[in-house]
């Protein structure tokens, strides 16, 4: 009513000093008018409703009240004061007071342990769903997209590593190599290396190409102090004196005595020109393997022997 009175005031007022008002000035008055009684009425329909719905809980709490009794009632007025947590944390489990346990006892007996129909704990629910919505994502992921590598594409990038790996503890271990441990390298790194400490220190007897020379020939099967990498490493070791063999022990490294006598071995089954005479005994390869021992259960001597120079 407050617009009402209020442009009632104004025209009163400008008709009172001999002014006039505008048609503009009239629309404008009548929209507030009516503006101002739309308001009124929904306002006063607001209240009647709330008004209406307050006596309708009230009928509805007597209707209960006289239903539940008393008691009954305080309980339920009790549970409702309860802190929404709590409230919560009961509708989400249907937990079952344990004066009412005797409702929800299920028939088996186990020992003397019986169980109860009671509702999963809710975060094993939410788990339970998690773990769908993860599969979903995880399928889609890694099995419809490109986005993931597959099972094999890992299993190919982790021997990858793993091999990067083994390569990198092989470089720290290069000089703890013996004649115990040896083993053939194949990689052609190793070997060029081998070439190259062969042809700086070894050719000058026994020949650029191993043909032989002072010293025997190496493309041979013929071997006077045994022909594997194990004796041939223990020969660069320790040399043979007495034959004006010298020892290099003091002069290469482990892992430099291990890549040419690795580097030795590529040069049998060569035929370079003018190659000496054979000396020493025929080794056959094939024939001490099966006369060494097996080292485990799981696979001959010959086996590991491989498997460690395909390590190396």
């Amino acid at each position: 009513m407050l617009p009402l009175l209020l442009m009632t005031a104004i025209v009163q007022a400008q008709e009172t000093a001999g002014g006039s008002t505008s048609l503009y000035f009239y629309d404008n008055f009548l929209f507030w008018s009516l503006a101002a009684l739309a308001g009124t009425v929904i306002v006063a329909a607001i209240v009647a409703l709330f008004r209406l719905l307050n006596i309708m809980v009230k009928v509805n709490q007597i209707r209960i009240f006289e239903e539940m009794g008393i008691e009954a009632y305080q309980k339920e007025v009790k549970a409702a004061k309860e802190p929404l947590w709590d409230r919560m944390y009961k509708k989400w489990t249907a937990a079952v007071p344990v004066e009412k346990e005797q409702d929800v006892m299920l028939d088996h007996n186990y020992d003397g342990i019986k169980e109860l129909d009671n509702s999963l704990p809710p975060w094993w629910v939410a788990m339970f769903y998690l773990t769908i919505v993860f599969a979903v994502g995880y399928m889609t992921y890694f099995h419809f997209t490109d986005a993931g590598a597959s099972s094999a594409e890992e299993y190919e990038m982790e021997m990858e590593r793993a091999e990067r790996a083994v390569q990198a503890y092989l470089g720290t271990q290069a000089n703890l190599v013996d004649e115990s441990n040896v083993t053939v390298l194949t990689d052609a790194a190793g070997l060029e290396t081998g070439q190259n400490i062969f042809n700086a220190n070894c050719a000058a007897c026994h020949g650029m190409l191993g043909e032989g020379g002072v010293g025997p020939n190496m493309t041979d099967n013929y071997w006077i102090h045994g022909g594997n990498i194990k004796d041939i490493f223990k020969i660069v070791k320790y040399g043979v004196p007495e034959k004006g063999m010298i020892a290099w022990k003091s002069q290469l490294s482990a892992s430099d005595m291990h890549k040419v006598s690795s580097y030795i071995l590529t040069l049998v089954g060569t035929t370079p020109p003018n190659g000496k005479e054979p000396q020493g005994d025929l080794y056959e390869p094939q024939a001490d393997a099966v006369e060494q021992p097996e080292a485990d259960s799981t696979g001959t001597a010959t086996e590991q022997e491989d498997a460690l120079g395909m390590n190396e």
